[in-house]
């Protein structure tokens, strides 16, 4: 937390350190426990789980699908906001349900016969995150009120390489964990417990965060408010953009766990190995991009991001040449540095610039239109490989990625410098204005 001292918050009088940097440092101590919880559960864990119980391809891609769906709710989480007077204890309460949820879903083997195992699972999984969703509204509205404009990329890039830190040890614990527990099911039974705990740590962190005022939208009425991004040429066009590249990401990328489990049939401490190589490139890259942001304009840098996605995509072509590990140890680390910079920036993009007053709409918005895509990319993926078992392994391995990361390229390379042009002027334009301000 070093880097803290080196802005000058107003000081508090209760002692040396303002209230401010109580809050920024509450806001980076609170997120490992989350963090812990998303990587003991989540990720190639998840699908590990999901093939435990008996899943199938198109219904881990169901599942996979579900997390972007259920961001269409924050629109409707932004009109709720504004009825909001205590945006503190409505973040730490759906917060909390979200995550024990979702540790709920551990229990199901022991009270769910077979055949009800994954749809139970598939219920819970889409009620815990719809309470993600309406909860990343709120909490995003606070944590834009908490960091100033002035230090926001480099707060979160150093934020997000302390929780990434986090998440790639808890990763390659959790792969070890399954590979020496004395059964898988045991196995899955002490990650549940720990990602219990680290949820009670969280709900109690999230409960300790400040409630700065709200200033609330001057639009009449919902549908002024709803009509506000629309109205911006500018955001819807970079909207539909990023969700067309996300749709399109989202029938491989999120799938590349089912690959390596079922396709070529490698351990789950390999898959946690690569998948924990990828968080800690992840972790590396925040601390860059966010500095980068400090000198270049969020909507360049995006552009920049999105060619390392493609990138992973492309380079599982690899595996026609080289061993397996070494191919999947480059794709992770370019899916690291890629996603490490598309999460940073968008979020960037969107409490940055963003009008404050309706940026829970801006918000919900994005995450409603790119929820959507993000939603039809797994389901798309999962049936194609429902699809293509059997047929050649070359196309089941590398063959569906690499042609998803071709197109991937040419819309990132082609498309995207001219559509988001126009959002990265007004980008530019509105930075001025807060820099000044």
């Amino acid at each position: 937390m070093a880097f803290m001292q080196r802005f000058k918050w107003p000081r508090s009088r209760k002692g040396p350190g303002s209230e401010q940097r109580k809050a920024l440092r509450l806001a980076v101590w609170e997120g490992i426990p989350a963090t812990l919880v998303g990587n003991m559960l989540g990720g190639p864990i998840l699908t590990a789980y999901l093939l435990f119980m008996g899943a199938t391809s198109q219904q881990i891609g169901l599942v996979l699908a579900i997390p972007p769906l259920a961001n269409i709710v924050q629109i409707a989480a932004a009109f709720l906001m504004q009825r909001m007077e205590n945006r503190k204890y409505w973040m730490a309460l759906i917060g909390t349900l979200h995550r024990s949820t979702w540790v709920a879903t551990g229990v199901i083997p022991f009270l769910m016969p077979d055949r009800l195992q994954v749809p139970v699972f598939i219920a819970l999984f889409l009620f815990s995150f719809l309470n993600a969703s309406i909860g990343g509204v709120v909490w995003s509205s606070v944590i834009s009120d908490m960091v100033p404009a002035q230090v926001r990329g480099r707060y979160f890039g150093i934020r997000n390489t302390i929780h990434f830190a986090f998440a790639g040890v808890s990763l390659l614990a959790a792969g070890q964990i399954l590979e020496w527990a004395p059964s898988e099911g045991a196995g899955f039974v002490i990650l549940y417990v720990i990602a219990g705990a680290a949820t009670v740590w969280n709900a109690i962190e999230l409960f300790r965060y400040p409630n700065p005022p709200f200033e609330k939208s001057a639009e009449p009425g919902g549908m002024g408010q709803f009509f506000k991004p629309l109205m911006d040429r500018s955001f819807t066009l970079a909207t539909a953009f990023i969700a067309l590249f996300i749709l399109l990401q989202n029938i491989v990328v999120p799938l590349f766990s089912y690959v390596m489990l079922e396709v070529l049939q490698i351990s789950k401490s390999q898959v946690t190995l690569v998948t924990a190589v990828q968080m800690i490139v992840m972790m590396v890259s925040y601390y860059y991009w966010g500095n980068l942001n400090a000198r270049f304009a969020t909507i360049t840098l995006l552009l920049w991001s999105l060619p390392l996605i493609a990138l992973s995509c492309v380079l599982w072509i690899g595996l026609e040449v080289l061993p397996v590990l070494p191919v999947l140890i480059l794709v992770h680390m370019a899916l690291g540095i890629g996603q490490g910079g598309y999460n940073l920036l968008t979020f960037n993009f969107l409490i940055g610039d963003t009008p404050k007053a309706d940026r829970p709409m801006y918000i919900g918005f994005f995450a409603g239109v790119t929820g959507l895509a993000g939603f039809i990319g797994p389901m798309v993926g999962g049936a194609l490989y429902e699809r293509i078992q059997g047929g050649a392994f070359w196309v089941q391995s590398y063959g569906v990625s690499l042609f998803t990361g071709a197109a991937l390229l040419v819309l990132a390379l082609a498309v995207g410098p001219f559509v988001l042009s126009r959002s990265g002027k007004r980008a530019g334009s509105q930075s001025k204005e807060v820099i000044s301000g």
